[in-house]
């Protein structure tokens, strides 16, 4: 990078405006070469948005701590946006009431295993337990996974990578096993996707249908409440 650029570049990041411009820029373009693939199924268009944005603060050298205190502000949206996927629940809610007893089944076994196996294999691995307490929230939504985190002791850099990771992978597997299982209930493929991609799989549930769309948000949302109160009870009895 130019020594002429480096003043500039130092007082654009010295207001919020640089890596919000950033982020929203690499939003816009992942969605428009994730448009211009055919909206793959194996690979979300968030994706593309995070290798830009990687590559880009490479590139211009900027510390990815220096990023987030400036995007920091686009956090603050997290919360209401999360809360917005109230609406289509509302909307779908007889179609939930009339399946809530396997829902309320199998949520806690799988958000348990959501967790359980990341922190397994990290485990045997021989990760210490600040990397345990990272991954250990990677399948909940980010508003709550940070406060998790931080309760565990866990490093939200570390985390948000884990996040990323799942949701992508989520998006291709679910959709490969229900290619598989020849599975095409929107009610089961949402809450599947929500349970286990976060707000990634809640984005490709929406593009199967406002039916898969809501059941993701419910499972995202369950799985949010349920990990809150599960994980750090769970980190208190293993004495991580």
């Amino acid at each position: 990078m130019s020594s002429a650029l480096i003043p500039l570049r130092e007082q654009l990041l010295a207001t919020p405006m640089l890596s919000i411009g950033l982020t929203l820029a690499a939003f816009f373009a992942g969605g428009w070469l994730f448009a211009r693939l055919g909206r793959p199924s194996w690979c979300p268009g968030i994706l593309f948005s995070a290798m830009l944005l990687a590559a880009t603060l490479a590139l211009l050298g900027i510390d990815y701590a220096d990023y987030r205190a400036g995007a920091g502000w686009l956090m603050l949206l997290l919360g209401p946006a999360t809360v917005a996927l109230g609406v289509p629940l509302y909307q779908q809610l007889p179609r939930i009431r009339a399946v809530w007893k396997p829902l309320l089944i199998s949520l806690p076994p799988a958000a348990m295993l959501a967790a359980l196996y990341a922190v397994g294999i990290a485990w045997l691995l021989g990760a210490t337990p600040e990397v345990l307490a990272s991954l250990a929230p990677k399948s909940v939504t980010a508003p709550i996974a940070i406060g998790i985190t931080e309760q565990l002791g866990g490093v939200i850099p570390l985390m948000m990578g884990g996040l990323l990771i799942t949701g992508v992978v989520t998006t291709a597997c679910v959709g490969l096993l229900a290619r598989r299982l020849r599975l095409h209930d929107p009610r089961v493929l949402g809450f599947v996707l929500g349970v286990n991609g976060h707000v990634i799989g809640t984005v490709r549930a929406f593009e199967l249908g406002p039916t898969a769309g809501a059941f993701a948000s419910l499972g995202m949302s369950l799985t949010g409440i349920f990990s809150a109160l599960f994980l750090p009870l769970a980190w208190r009895l293993v004495g991580l």
